[in-house]
């Protein structure tokens, strides 16, 4: 009986060992801290704490530089539909615009990723994500006569210089120590 106890555990320990099974649950943790994340930066500074340090982006960046677009896709689009439906946030109205938004970084980062460093990609990103965002915008209100939730591109540009220099400071290393610390690391 102990012997068969412990054939099982090695035979569980061998297949949370693969590279695919790191991949799902990284993918998981990542959206936890997507959905988390928001929630603890609206306690300790604040309702307009997302706004300004961008906690949703940083489980999304992390999972395009750890796990690629598939992750990182996930990661954005579990985080703010989950989000919005255990807290309400973000807002109805800023959900669909920040789903785009997310998913635009993920892929993006997730691409430039495969060729450039992490820092370089994650700057890239954050510029031609932020000028395709603009597009969406764009294209919403004068395209479809939608309304957007008050929000310009310049404006959260602004507003989240703070996550953005939060992100640039700790995105790329976290990304690294995961990939080292799961050994996905080639």
């Amino acid at each position: 009986m102990k012997e068969k106890v412990l054939e099982n555990q090695n035979k569980l320990l061998q297949a949370l060992g693969t590279t695919k099974a790191k991949y799902i649950v990284g993918t998981i943790l990542l959206s936890g801290i997507g959905i988390t994340l928001p929630r603890i930066f609206h306690v300790l500074a604040g309702s307009n704490a997302g706004e300004t340090f961008l906690p949703m982006h940083i489980a999304v960046l992390i999972a395009a530089l750890t796990f690629g677009i598939t992750s990182s896709t996930i990661v954005a689009g579990s985080s703010v539909i989950v989000s919005y439906l255990l807290t309400g946030m973000p807002s109805l109205a800023r959900l669909p615009y920040m789903l785009i938004e997310l998913v635009i970084y993920a892929i993006l980062l997730s691409i430039c990723n495969k060729k450039m460093n992490a820092y370089v990609s994650l700057v890239i990103t954050m510029i031609l994500g932020r000028i395709l965002y603009a597009g969406v915008l764009a294209v919403a209100i004068y395209g479809f006569g939608l309304s957007t939730y008050g929000s310009s591109v310049i404006q959260s540009l602004v507003v989240g210089l703070p996550g953005i220099i939060l992100q640039l400071a700790l995105v790329p290393v976290m990304a690294k120590a995961i990939k080292k610390g799961a050994k996905l690391e080639q």
